[in-house]
């Protein structure tokens, strides 16, 4: 990232700050979701029963630091093994998009997901959590799916 981007980066978080928000469940569930970019679908989870058969919900804004944390979260919380991507999806970001490139294809040589279209899809995470990423969690791809409902039937 050049001195520019990171300018408009930290001028963004001022002018439109964003919550980061996350809401942990049952900490031995298998289970974890990521709403993408909607707020009121993880809203949806945090009030519902459902987080008792989930581990952590919680949104993916970046297609860096953000995937960077749902893969710290899965490298330590090793009993999750299915990931709900749902919600819609962070335009210029691609933050989806490269979580399921990351997931397919691993990175390159300068930590750079394979296949990403995204701006800056570069990774701080060790190759071994990545491995732990793509050899044990599964993803079900809901990508633009904001109907709670609908994603409730898919985790029953």
């Amino acid at each position: 990232m050049n001195a520019l981007e990171e300018a408009i980066g930290t001028l963004c978080k001022i002018i439109l700050p964003i919550p980061e928000e996350s809401y942990h469940g049952n900490p031995e569930a298998s289970l974890a979701v990521c709403t993408l970019s909607s707020i009121n679908l993880l809203k949806k989870f945090q009030n519902s029963e459902i987080m008792s058969q989930i581990s952590i919900a919680g949104r993916l804004l970046s297609e860096n630091k953000g995937i960077d944390s749902i893969i710290r979260y899965l490298s330590k919380h090793q009993n999750v093994t299915t990931l709900i991507l749902c919600g819609k999806e962070v335009w210029g970001h691609k933050a989806g998009h490269s979580l399921l490139k990351l997931h397919k294809n691993g990175i390159d040589e300068n930590k750079r997901i394979i296949g990403s279209t995204s701006p800056d899809p570069y990774l701080t995470v060790s190759e071994i959590q990545i491995k732990h990423f793509q050899q044990n969690v599964g993803i079900v791809n809901l990508t633009n799916e904001t109907n709670f409902e609908q994603i409730i039937k898919k985790i029953n």
